[in-house]
């Protein structure tokens, strides 16, 4: 069997501007990606059905008999077992949700699940956890890390936690991958477990009360706060209080600052005292720009933060407004606050935004990049000029010069 994980187009355009990057199923919630999910419930590579500037990164794999899924969706074992029991010719729904499809034969070329010829339907009744929008993302976050736990954890047995000045609570639920390095912290899974990765470091003063996860590589600096429904991703850099948000990899928040019911794409950067809104003064539901709609959106939600595409930076005292959306590559500095939609690829401010040209952003994020040991492949730089030539002429950027 050969699986591809598939865009499905309405949620893909929902989950921008995180999606401009990475096909859906690269989106992290709870401790892995979703794509990770499956490989680990199917045991199999997964290839990606993507948007075509993509696929140099992201690859799509045929084969003689190929199943495609959803990669919005996050499996458990029921569904995992509903997937799985497809024949040639089947497709499995959930209510009006594509989640899978055995086809018995592909078009010569293949770009759209739409493409596939309608074939014999399944219906799968039971709950799945399905990211359809931004906020899903840190909605679903607690349920994902729990799932996420029992499953990589089981028949595991945690590294021990020998520093004599760190305080811990439930420790059944607490799992110390390899490396880790702590002193003088203190970890709290008596509300939900807490998973530690490989080389991990918590500094003097780390607190973490869980449900959390801390990825491979990633630092808590002293005095970090930790608050439930967290998830931070590989090889970051944390700081200050986090609560209910996720941090997808290389992004640094180092320092002091709250950022609450917020999503952080990769290689971003928060500067010193860098503060997110989750909730309005007068505790209503919180409006979120909507590339599907190109406009706001009511959420329905009362606690929404920041989205922050990849690349995208911020000066020290930004400020972000309840529902503020920042795109790929953008650079934000200066008083008061940005506005609550910031294009890709904008270097500016409240006092004005301006085009970040490409040369330029692609520069700083080689740079990046070499800061970790790494240099942005020509795979990326193809992705990071096609999302300014997809954005670039965007009403909204009317009359922004280029920096």
């Amino acid at each position: 069997m050969n699986y591809i994980l598939f865009d499905d187009q309405h949620v893909r355009t929902s989950l921008l501007p995180l999606t401009f990057t990475r096909p859906v199923s690269e989106i992290r919630v709870g401790i892995c990606t979703i794509t990770q999910k499956w490989e680990q419930f199917l045991g199999s590579r997964m290839s990606f059905l993507t948007q075509p500037y993509l696929q140099e990164k992201y690859p799509q794999v045929n084969s003689t008999d190929d199943l495609f899924i959803n990669g919005a969706v996050c499996p458990d074992k029921a569904l995992v077992s509903a997937v799985s029991a497809l024949r040639k010719g089947d497709r499995l729904m959930h209510g009006d949700i594509l989640i899978a499809y055995r086809p018995e034969e592909l078009p010569e070329t293949l770009t759209d699940i739409d493409q596939i010829p309608d074939v014999t339907i399944h219906t799968h009744h039971q709950h799945i956890t399905i990211i359809r929008d931004l906020c899903d993302i840190f909605a679903s976050n607690g349920e994902q890390i729990r799932a996420d736990f029992n499953r990589i954890t089981a028949g595991r047995k945690s590294q021990p936690i020998s520093d004599a000045h760190t305080a811990v609570y439930n420790p059944s639920q607490i799992f110390v991958e390899e490396g880790v390095e702590m002193k003088a912290c203190i970890i709290n899974a008596d509300s939900g477990p807490v998973y530690i990765g490989r080389n991990v470091q918590l500094h003097e003063g780390a607190a973490i009360r869980g449900p959390a996860a801390i990825g491979e590589g990633s630092v808590l600096n002293m005095g970090c706060k930790l608050r439930p429904d967290t998830t931070i991703g590989p090889h970051c850099k944390i700081g200050g209080e986090v609560s209910n948000s996720v941090v997808f990899g290389f992004s640094n928040k180092s320092h002091d600052g709250f950022m609450g019911n917020s999503v952080l794409g990769e290689w971003c950067n928060l500067g010193a005292d860098t503060n997110t809104s989750n909730m309005k003064n007068d505790y209503g539901t919180v409006k979120q720009w909507s590339y599907q709609e190109q406009g706001m959106r009511d959420t329905g939600r009362q606690f929404c933060g920041l989205v922050m595409g990849d690349h995208s930076k911020a000066g020290i005292n930004t400020m972000f407004n309840t529902g503020t959306v920042v795109g790929i590559s953008s650079n934000l500095f200066g008083g008061d606050f940005p506005p609550k939609y910031v294009p890709s690829f904008s270097w500016g401010g409240a006092g004005g935004m301006e085009v970040y040209h490409p040369d330029k952003a692609l520069e700083v994020a080689d740079r990046a990049l070499q800061r970790r040991g790494k240099r942005l492949s020509d795979a990326d730089r193809h992705i990071l000029s096609t999302v300014y030539e997809l954005t670039h002429n965007q009403k909204r950027m009317i009359g922004f010069r280029t920096y």
